[in-house]
């Protein structure tokens, strides 16, 4: 059995964004059954959750005694055993994996940057300078991507593929922003990701932790 690791509880700004969603999502397209571990807020932090995730996030993910971290491998393994994630020839899974490491490095640092100007420095005077800088260089990445994608379905042409759900969950992290919106190819292209069934399961699975979560504080 396939079991990851996910965070019982964050706050709202949060749900939605917690990079178990990719797991999650990568074995609902491939039909995987899988259980989930889930942290409280010290969990993370001990000696025995470091020495399998070192430094203190999630998910990790256990297949029987095979254990593994961070999503880009654990989503890339499980597309090399998925037809539902990845092409049936070498060298469509090889483009494949271009764009997975293309969303993960050239995509997400800069809008992760921009995350954390507007959300977790918004108040401090060096974020208010950086800000603009960061905004800039975002939507040019978001261009290059826009210009990529128009007239293309998918990143590789009319299948999805796992880079697909690696890219569309890497475009949901400026949703405090109208970036996304703004570039009608990117906003139709990740409505389209996010309408596939198998996304709708995981993020209802993790939202599902953090209702319960709340629901017992209440």
């Amino acid at each position: 059995m396939i079991t990851i690791s996910a965070f019982a509880w964050v706050p709202p700004f949060a749900r939605g964004l917690v990079r178990d969603l990719r797991v999650r999502w990568a074995l609902e397209e491939a039909g995987l059954a899988y259980t989930t571990r889930l942290l409280g807020p010290l969990d993370k932090e001990t000696v025995a959750y470091r020495a399998l995730q070192p430094f203190g996030q999630v998910p990790i993910y256990h297949e029987g005694d095979f254990v593994m971290f961070e999503t880009g491998a654990i989503v890339q393994h499980i597309a090399q055993g998925s037809p539902a994630l990845a092409p049936p020839d070498a060298e469509g899974r090889l483009r494949m994996n271009t764009w997975l490491f293309a969303a993960l490095n050239s995509v997400e640092p800069a809008l992760e940057n921009l995350f954390q100007v507007d959300v977790f420095f918004a108040d401090e005077g060096w974020a208010k300078e950086r800000r603009p800088g960061a905004l800039a260089f975002a939507t040019k990445r978001l261009q290059g991507l826009a210009a990529w994608l128009e007239g293309r379905e998918y990143l590789e042409g009319e299948r999805f593929t796992a880079a697909d759900l690696m890219m569309t969950t890497v475009l949901r992290i400026p949703r405090h922003t109208d970036l996304i919106a703004s570039m009608p190819v990117l906003d139709a292209y990740v409505r389209r990701c996010e309408a596939r069934p198998a996304f709708q399961r995981a993020l209802a699975a993790q939202m599902a932790s953090y209702e319960e979560a709340q629901a017992a504080v209440a």
